[in-house]
């Protein structure tokens, strides 16, 4: 009997690319994708890395799929991005080893800056898309996945978004196989995409995504499940899961593939039932494509292209039944906070005194944007930060900047914000940046990166040093400060914010949570000296409340013993304890 294990969905997907006999991966981690190397860099067979970005990792695996073997790159959606100028390469060269790339989307902003949808950038680039509904599905569609690129000479997409990623299901277990490895030959009119020869594979590309379309129809993948065919869906991966649980008896068409759409398959099942709804998160790519083939049916005019969808809303709009009242929903609202101990609370707190603003990356130091710290005036993308400080100088002058700093963490500056420096050094900026090296990838769950000397398989490497990169920029004025020294942190700030030059503070302490980083002390308060001034209170730290009496009380299960509120206190009112 075949042995079967829950899995999550990301951890499914791992063991499809291994099962399919996968022997590179590469990825950036980002939610909600990260949990699929983690899983992956458990089968010594795999070599699996983090890259400094998803342009790498994706070059990375166009690399090795050219060299004859199957090869992967996992990424989030907004990595997409930072991946789409090989991916739409690639879709022209096409694939020697299979090819796939797994892409995380995230209806409902859990863990986003935005809310865009893979296939449409599928659509664009001309990759063919696979959606599993479950965990099972995650790891047979892997396994399909890297059959169809090499079939069809082509790199492949699957998607997964957060609901699948992180939700659990039964998974049956097999064994690995591993093809013989495709011969490679000299073939630049195939792997060298210079005009010429681009020209000639678009035609590639349109031939075969029109075989895909074609062939679509008879993928297993792609399945009719009769039923009462007075109303019928199109839907695929998890609102699969919401249509089966609230209207079990309608006829489905369930997409595997998403992208190219089967023309004859849809026809078929559109002539079948009487109402047709086309069920999907996000944008009405599959909707338009049917409607543009002038088959009747109904979508986003019932259902949002906003945010994650649930069996709520197939009963409000199908049943017209009001949606379930949560018995949560009254509760106030929760938002995320820095943890207690956080290096970068220490260094918000004091652009907060300062009154300077911060143009603001992807990190958990994205925190610093709402109260109490209220510091992050911009996010935009990875990276970003340093670039928009520039081209505020650029618009404004130096006067424009003088109470502006950019903020970065570790793994984002050496992700993209290595080009950005380079940028404001070379074009002769002058803003001051601030480095926030807390040792890791924090908000991913502490990934290592080129900076922390250590890979994914766990190999002690050199570490990539932050001050010596700026250095070797040629920025003359570089700084390493404790996060937690207050008054050291505030006088560097002052000094380098004041310079008519590019000037880099390295805010150096490790991330409280990292395994191995431990505190000797806790903080404890001294009531008979609170003056119940507030000022400990105000970076926000969750370990501090105050009582009915307006006294300061410390949760010692909380506490890191980090010293900030210690500092903060002019009265002595707080004091260390060594910890037990």
């Amino acid at each position: 009997m075949a042995k079967q294990k829950i899995m999550l969905g990301n951890e499914a997907i791992a063991r499809g690319a291994y099962e399919a006999g996968v022997k590179v991966s590469a990825a950036y981690p980002g939610t909600p994708s990260t949990e699929i190397s983690e899983n992956i860099v458990k089968y010594e067979e795999i070599y699996a890395e983090w890259s400094p970005n998803e342009k790498v990792a994706a070059e990375v695996a166009i690399g090795a799929s050219i060299r004859g073997v199957r090869a992967m790159a996992s990424m989030k959606h907004v990595g997409l991005n930072v991946a789409s100028d090989p991916l739409y390469t690639a879709s022209y060269i096409g694939a020697n080893g299979g090819l796939v790339f797994v892409v995380a989307d995230d209806p409902g902003l859990y863990s986003s800056q935005n809310e865009q949808d893979t296939r449409c950038v599928a659509r664009a680039a001309q990759v063919p898309v696979l959606e599993p509904a479950d965990s099972e599905e995650a790891r047979i569609f892997m396994k399909e996945a890297f059959r169809i690129s090499e079939e069809y000479d082509t790199p492949v997409i699957l998607r997964t978004t957060t609901r699948l990623a992180h939700s659990q299901g039964p998974v049956t277990l097999e064994e690995r196989v591993e093809p013989d490895d495709k011969p490679y030959e000299r073939n630049a009119a195939k792997n060298v995409m210079m005009p010429g020869m681009a020209r000639q594979r678009h035609l590639h590309v349109e031939a075969r995504m029109n075989r895909l379309a074609e062939d679509g129809s008879g993928f297993a993948m792609n399945r009719i499940e009769e039923g009462d065919r007075s109303i019928g869906f199109i839907t695929s991966g998890i609102p699969y899961q919401y249509v089966k649980e609230v209207c079990p008896e309608a006829s489905v068409l369930k997409l595997g593939m998403v992208y190219p759409l089967p023309k004859k398959l849809i026809e078929e099942f559109a002539s079948k039932v009487d109402k047709l709804y086309i069920f999907e998160e996000l944008e009405p790519l599959i909707e338009e494509q049917v409607k543009a083939w002038g088959i009747e049916c109904s979508g986003k005019e019932l259902f949002t292209r906003q945010g994650e969808y649930s069996a709520n809303l197939l009963r409000e709009k199908i049943l017209n039944q009001p949606a379930e009242t949560k018995p949560y929903e009254d509760l106030p609202a929760r938002p995320p906070i820095l943890c207690p101990g956080c290096p970068h609370r220490s260094t918000f707190t004091v652009l907060n005194k300062l009154k300077i603003h911060a143009a603001g990356d992807i990190g958990c130091y994205t925190l610093g944007a709402v109260a109490p710290l209220n510091v992050i005036d911009t996010t935009v993308c990875m990276g970003a930060s340093i670039s928009t400080l520039h081209g505020m100088e650029m618009a404004k002058g130096k006067e424009g900047i003088k109470d502006w700093v950019a903020v970065i963490g570790d793994s984002t500056f050496m992700h993209t914000g290595i080009n950005s420096l380079m940028n404001m050094v070379y074009n002769q900026g002058t803003g001051t940046v601030i480095i926030m090296d807390n040792s890791t990838t924090g908000m991913t769950g502490h990934q290592d990166h080129a900076a922390t000397g250590k890979t994914l398989q766990g190999k002690e490497v050199p570490a990539i040093s932050i001050y010596h990169m700026c250095r070797a920029m040629g920025i003359e004025h570089v700084v390493e400060v404790d996060a937690f020294d207050l008054e050291a942190m505030e006088k560097t700030i002052r000094e380098e914010v004041a310079r008519d030059a590019v000037s880099v503070i390295i805010a150096c302490a490790p991330c409280a949570l990292l395994k191995g980083v431990k505190f000797p002390n806790i903080c404890v308060p001294d009531e008979s000296r609170c003056k119940k001034c507030g000022m400990c209170l105000k970076p926000g730290c969750p370990a501090l409340t105050k009582k009915k009496d307006g006294t300061i009380a410390i949760d010692d299960t909380m506490c890191n013993g980090c010293g900030l509120c210690r500092q903060l206190c002019k009265f002595g009112a707080i004091d260390l304890k060594v910890c037990k």
